[in-house]
């Protein structure tokens, strides 16, 4: 067998060869996309290594020293582009990083790079950054501080250890609580980032500050996966984090590690109403508040007479400004699936969520799953639910 593999690499070696005589060798564009290729993955192997002098013969960019303290099991850069003029290029690339011990699949991260070429013809890095439009990561922002939960992970910048710490027994209190909702098929892990301020979460989202502003915290990652965990990413926006109370904070982190646990069976036949509605379904389950103190703004409207013609569309889940449609549209699905826990069972609310988000197309999930799972229509399902809404509500 050793004998047989050493054979083919010399053919391989041979045709190879042969093939670059044929057509006179790489071009120049070719060889600098090569030489470049090779720089990266110096740079990312130093990054592994956590070896500030191999990183700084690579050039320049974000200090190593900022990352020290990210538990990184893998990373690695894939040049996608190159544009070179005389002794200076632009390169794209995609980053591909994982956190030992909590994401099952890389974080994919696009970068620019800026490079120059030295008299002895060695390229090295200038800059490093975000490509356009893309979000950035937490280490652009600054020196990464760590704290381990017993069920979380807590990155942050430009915040105390013990902020970090309060941060990581939310987190560690709602894996349970989510378990004990959803099940046992995910991770039962959640990695948390802790900017120093909304316009620094937003950064890390790729999207204006102004799309944030009182939103507490987000999740990130990718939606239906089919079984496979993604590297999700609760991020936390610390200036309306600092609003909540205690209550508050721990709705909101369980809320979101909902979100990490029902990834997987998240995809784009699942109506936001539904996946915004279980999440505070959850993170309400055993927070013991009726739902006239949890759903105000949905309460003030009933009480108007101003009871929705049917659940909200996803639209009505932008962050537009208009915080009052915003809150009634959270409302509206957590009192949805609140409803169908109280009237069918938390199960059948588990296998309503599973059923609409395996359908995979928008069309025809929901109706389907109403009548497969809860054995009604969506027509007598929004009389019930609008019915149900007076009398909680009104």
């Amino acid at each position: 067998m050793a004998g047989r593999r050493s054979g083919s690499a010399v053919l391989v070696l041979v045709l190879l060869l042969v093939a670059l005589a044929g057509c006179g060798g790489p071009s120049t564009a070719d060889s600098t996309a090569i030489d470049v290729q090779r720089l990266l993955d110096r740079r990312a192997a130093a990054v592994l290594d956590r070896d500030a002098r191999a990183y700084a013969r690579t050039g320049t960019g974000a200090d190593v020293a900022r990352l020290r303290a990210v538990p990184l099991t893998a990373w690695s850069y894939r040049v996608t582009d190159l544009r070179r003029t005389g002794g200076t290029a632009t390169a794209d690339a995609e980053l591909r990083y994982r956190l030992a011990g909590y994401d099952p699949a890389p974080v994919t991260a696009r970068r620019t790079l800026r490079l120059s070429r030295d008299a002895d013809g060695d390229w090295s890095v200038d800059a490093e950054r975000p490509a356009r439009k893309a979000p950035q990561q937490l280490w652009d922002q600054g020196t990464v501080r760590l704290v381990r939960g017993e069920r979380s992970l807590v990155l942050g910048v430009g915040r105390s250890a013990g902020a970090l710490r309060d941060f990581a027994g939310l987190a560690d209190r709602a894996v349970p609580a989510v378990t004990d909702a959803w099940g046992t098929d995910w991770t039962r892990r959640v990695v948390l980032l802790v900017p120093d301020s909304l316009a620094a979460m937003a950064g890390l989202l790729g999207s204006p500050a102004s799309s944030y502003r009182g939103i507490a915290a987000v999740t990130t990652g990718e939606t239906g996966s089919r079984g496979r965990s993604p590297a999700d990413r609760i991020i936390v926006n610390p200036e309306a984090f600092a609003l909540l109370g205690g209550p508050g904070e721990q709705v909101v982190v369980t809320h979101e590690t909902t979100h990490v646990a029902t990834r997987a069976h998240t995809g784009a036949a699942t109506p936001l109403w539904l996946s915004e509605g279980y999440a505070d379904w959850v993170g309400y389950r055993t927070a013991g508040r009726a739902p006239a103190e949890a759903a105000p703004e949905l309460s003030r409207a009933v009480r108007r007479g101003e009871v929705p013609a049917g659940l909200p569309p996803d639209e009505d889940f932008g962050f537009t400004g208009d915080a009052s449609r915003l809150a009634r549209s959270y409302e509206s699905g957590w009192t949805a699936c609140l409803m169908i826990a109280g009237r069918w069972g938390e199960s059948r609310l588990r296998a309503f969520y599973r059923a609409v988000g395996e359908h995979g197309t928008r069309e025809g999930a929901v109706e389907e799953a109403m009548r497969d799972v809860l054995g009604t229509t969506t027509q007598a399902f929004t009389r019930e639910w609008q019915a149900y809404l007076r009398d909680q509500l009104g």
